[in-house]
């Protein structure tokens, strides 16, 4: 497994193994990695014959009063977890490496950013749009895989893909979660056990959705009110959304759910946000 820093030197070394035929896969992450980041590296290593991850927790995705500076990092045991994948490469950036003095171009996705967390996180899916246009130009995939927990970010990516015209085939894949249901996510190192505890309403909501709809229930506001009531049943949990959104715009869905729609749901618990959904299929 090779490791790179530099965005120039990484990028002619697989220009030349793409020269030769060779396909690559790609896992762009923020590190801390936990087993849904490796579900996708294994899928990913079943497509190309590199497979390339990055490692980056990037700045400008981030909000002023959001937590950045104590994002979980541990490159030693993200290296180790790569090796058994087994990944080919690493690319790992410095800030300076990525967002070098005077930067000044950013990428902006309008519509499919407006609702869920772009409501509350203005910022952040620009800066997911600019980092992963540059991880895409610097590794040149020909596939890249990102994980369905982070379904807008999914939507957004594929977005941008057509609208710039990315020879990229982009791979959504499954939310993997914890025995209990817990949708996997590196911010859930923050929480003490109480607040693990409580983290479990995201996921109780969902099932509450989906058995309500798999019985025949499609009026939105019904759906919604009884999910928002399993949650408020957890003291700790804040609201940031409960939304059934259209799976392909993103907007709201108004009435009753006639075709393919997304339950959506961020709650913070203490001073975590954790985001999860459920496809909700007609």
């Amino acid at each position: 497994m090779e490791i790179f820093k530099d965005p120039k030197e990484i990028q002619n070394f697989l220009i030349n193994l793409k020269k030769n035929g060779k396909k690559i896969s790609f896992v762009p992450t923020m590190g801390y990695l936990h087993e849904g980041h490796l579900s996708l590296m294994r899928k990913a290593r079943k497509y190309g014959d590199i497979l390339v991850v990055s490692i980056f927790v990037n700045p400008t995705q981030f909000g002023p009063n959001e937590d950045l500076d104590r994002y979980p990092r541990d490159f030693e045991g993200d290296q180790k977890k790569c090796e058994k994948i087994p990944v080919d490469i690493i690319f790992y950036p410095t800030n300076e490496n990525m967002y070098p003095e005077n930067f000044q171009t950013y990428v902006e996705v309008t519509k499919v950013t407006k609702n869920l967390c772009g409501l509350s996180r203005p910022t952040h899916f620009r800066g997911v749009a600019t980092v992963v246009a540059k991880l895409f130009n610097i590794i040149q995939p020909d596939y890249a895989f990102f994980g369905e927990k982070d379904f807008q970010q999914l939507v957004v990516i594929k977005q941008m893909v057509r609208d710039l015209n990315f020879p990229i085939e982009i791979i959504g894949c499954p939310i993997v979660r914890e025995p209990d249901g817990l949708a996997m996510s590196s911010r859930n190192a923050y929480l003490n056990k109480e607040e693990r505890a409580q983290a479990l309403c995201l996921y109780k909501s969902i099932c509450k959705v989906k058995e309500l709809f798999q019985n025949g229930e499609r009026n939105v506001s019904v759906l919604l009110d009884e999910a928002e009531k399993v949650i408020k049943s957890y003291p700790l949990a804040e609201i940031d959304y409960v939304k059934i959104v259209d799976i392909n715009t993103m907007e709201d869905v108004k009435e009753e759910i006639d075709k393919p729609a997304l339950y959506a749901v961020a709650v913070k618990i203490g001073n975590t946000r954790l985001i999860d959904n459920c496809k909700l299929l007609p």
